[in-house]
């Protein structure tokens, strides 16, 4: 008896070996799946842009981005001019996502009555244990005003001349929680340019990025390196332009990112940030600036319609 007993026991305990083996192996299959499954790295930088262009980050479908860019005058004014605030260039702009993948705006800044309209689409999303790194294409056309447009001598009136445009790859990773990096290579076209010295097109590569400190403000920067028109002067004038280069501070508050910065650029479009930028960091040529949003939702998710 006491044999079969024994024998019954060993049985029992082999039996719950085996299924807490097989209950090891599958919890151990189920970590290896998690530990590859692919999924969508979110939040690579916390705006739509990083501080004077865009980031790769899109507005969800349905929502309406109400934006005020607000750019001083240059610090080193001094006190006559309030170290810059009392001249102060101020850019309007509304941006919409059709999905979530692709937005559009317009925007009108003040400096040169300039209006455009742009578009960007994100074309590849960075996943964790797949691609590593998010595609974006932004583009944009953008007009000034004629009276603010002094022609070359000599140089004959078109519409054409108030125009330009803005073509670019956002090429952006998200390291880890508290740093992301993005490259803009960019093409602007300038209708409008003393062509017997300088190109129709500038081409340059952007480069910008972002160290979380904790969970509400992050530090920026951002530069651009002309590759082509190094030495283009601002059109119209004899007056020379430099890289654009710009640090700042995103602080969270409920939602929104409000954006400080300084920069060497006087506004925030891309036609003059990237190739008519005419103050230089190395001559005291800096100016503070505030982007400040606030979204609605103009169509709901279906998952939040009933």
């Amino acid at each position: 008896m006491r044999k079969i007993l024994l024998l019954s026991t060993l049985l029992c305990l082999s039996r719950f070996h085996s299924y807490a083996q097989a209950d090891s192996l599958m919890d151990m299959l189920n970590d290896d799946k998690e530990s590859t499954k692919k999924e969508d790295v979110s939040f690579t930088f916390k705006a739509t842009r990083i501080i004077n262009t865009s980031s790769v980050e899109n507005l969800g479908a349905g929502v309406l981005d109400f934006r005020v860019c607000h750019r001083f005058g240059l610090l080193n004014q001094g006190a006559e001019n309030f170290y810059g605030l009392d001249n102060a260039t101020t850019k309007l702009a509304l941006d919409y996502g059709i999905t979530k993948w692709a937005m559009v705006g317009i925007e009108h800044s003040t400096l040169n009555k300039e209006n455009d309209v742009f578009a960007k689409i994100k074309l590849l999303k960075q996943q964790k244990n797949g691609l590593p790194f998010t595609l974006s294409y932004y583009g944009s056309v953008s007009a000034v005003r004629k009276s603010t447009l002094p022609l070359p001598t000599g140089t004959e009136w078109h519409f054409s001349n108030q125009l330009a445009y803005v073509n670019q790859v956002l090429i952006a990773r998200k390291f880890s929680n508290s740093i992301s990096f993005q490259l803009m290579p960019t093409i602007v076209h300038y209708n409008l340019v003393d062509s017997t010295k300088f190109s129709n097109n500038t081409i340059a590569l952007g480069m910008g990025g972002r160290v979380k400190l904790n969970q509400r403000i992050a530090i920026t920067a951002e530069y651009y390196l002309r590759l082509t028109n190094t030495d283009m002067m601002v059109i119209g004038s004899t007056q020379k332009t430099y890289n654009s280069a710009s640090v700042g501070i995103d602080i969270e508050t409920g939602g929104h990112v409000f954006q400080l910065m300084l920069s060497n650029s006087f506004t925030n479009t891309e036609r003059v940030v990237i190739g008519q930028t005419s103050d230089s960091w190395s001559k005291g040529g800096l100016h503070f600036g505030f982007n400040i949003s606030r979204v609605f939702t103009v169509v709901k998710p279906k998952e939040f319609r009933n």
